[in-house]
């Protein structure tokens, strides 16, 4: 897909579940997400009751940021229904962002197809769902496989699933990630984004939960074509990934820099630019006299020096007039010129 394919690093706004189960509020996030300058805006899409089974606790960092110990409830707290989605949708189309959902589970997978989103998100917990990587396969759309919880062959094996099940190669889309929130950044390991996608062939992308913008950024000067970072309102709020967000103003700025990255990376080849080509005879330096030399006499390091200079012969050519003779006299202070050279 071009979206995913061309110059720009495609910038994804994960709203996730930090709209807090208020649809007012999850329409926020998509003004915010779209005023920030991303290129896309992604929600959560689940059925409580297909997802978490009713006797599990929630996870540490669950614990942290929210007094609700049951993941259950948590989660049915934070749901939004399928109708509210296909309206969010619609609302991100009329701000001119592109809307995206993870689905985690069979039921809100089947859902999100008939949304017909351009790109379909496979969540890290949901790389062991052999029946969900079945449908994702056969969708013929791009898929982020996001790997947050798995380690190289486990990654090596789901890929070999998804191809098995009729995912075309150019379909594949790998987000670089860590699954803890916030990630500690000892634990980022952004140096396995060229070797995924070296070992993969394919575009590698990076999904973070490190605080603030750093790492982000880092990702993209190393290759990664796609970032996803979470926003929030306020990262104060009460819920299970807002610590773990930034704000609008901290989102934007990360979008900024992005974007002055990928200007700055430009191409492997070591051109002179245009703008420093025209500071290039005035900066480089040039061979002169350092005293009067006579008709005859030898050039050496006794009589030449090295000064910045707009012409005569390069200080590259020093070697070679070394040990030369003059051909007339050469004033203290004067350029040399190939024609003063025998």
């Amino acid at each position: 897909m071009r979206l995913l394919d061309n110059k720009k690093t495609f910038i994804i706004a994960e709203a996730g579940v930090n709209h807090n189960g208020n649809f007012n509020l999850a329409k926020k996030l998509i003004r915010l997400a779209k005023k920030s300058g991303a290129d896309a805006v992604k929600f959560q899409i689940y059925s409580t009751d297909k997802l978490v089974s009713k006797n599990l606790s929630t996870a540490t960092y669950q614990k942290k940021n929210s007094k609700i110990t049951s993941q259950y409830n948590l989660l049915k707290k934070l749901e939004l229904t399928q109708n509210q989605h296909i309206k969010l949708k619609d609302f991100a189309k009329k701000n001119g962002i592109i809307y995206l959902a993870s689905a985690f589970d069979l039921t809100s997978l089947n859902f999100v197809e008939k949304l017909k989103l351009p790109i379909i998100k496979i969540p890290s917990g949901e790389v062991e769902n052999i029946p969900y990587l079945k449908i994702i396969s056969k969708l013929n759309k791009p898929v982020l496989l996001s790997t947050g919880l798995s380690k190289f062959s486990e990654i090596v094996n789901i890929v070999k699933i998804l191809y098995s099940f009729g995912l075309k190669r150019k379909n594949l889309y790998i987000l670089h990630c860590n699954s803890s929130y916030p990630s500690n950044f000892s634990d980022v390991n952004l140096n396995s984004i060229n070797y995924l996608k070296s070992y993969f062939k394919t575009t590698v992308g990076y999904s973070d939960h490190s605080l603030g913008i750093e790492v982000p950024i880092a990702a993209v000067s190393m290759g990664a074509k796609i970032i996803e970072k979470h926003l929030t309102i306020d990262n104060k709020m009460k819920g299970p990934d807002h610590s773990a967000s930034l704000e609008f103003q901290e989102f934007k700025k990360m979008v900024e820099c992005i974007r002055n990255i990928e200007k700055s990376l430009g191409s492997k080849f070591k051109p002179i630019s245009k703008a420093a080509n025209k500071n290039l005879k005035v900066l480089r330096k040039y061979i002169f006299a350092s005293k009067t030399i006579n008709k005859g006499e030898l050039f050496s390091e006794n009589n030449l020096e090295t000064l910045r200079g707009s012409k005569g012969v390069s200080a590259l050519n020093w070697l070679k007039i070394i040990n030369k003779r003059s051909k007339n006299k050469i004033i203290k202070g004067k350029r040399i010129k190939k024609e003063f050279i025998c």
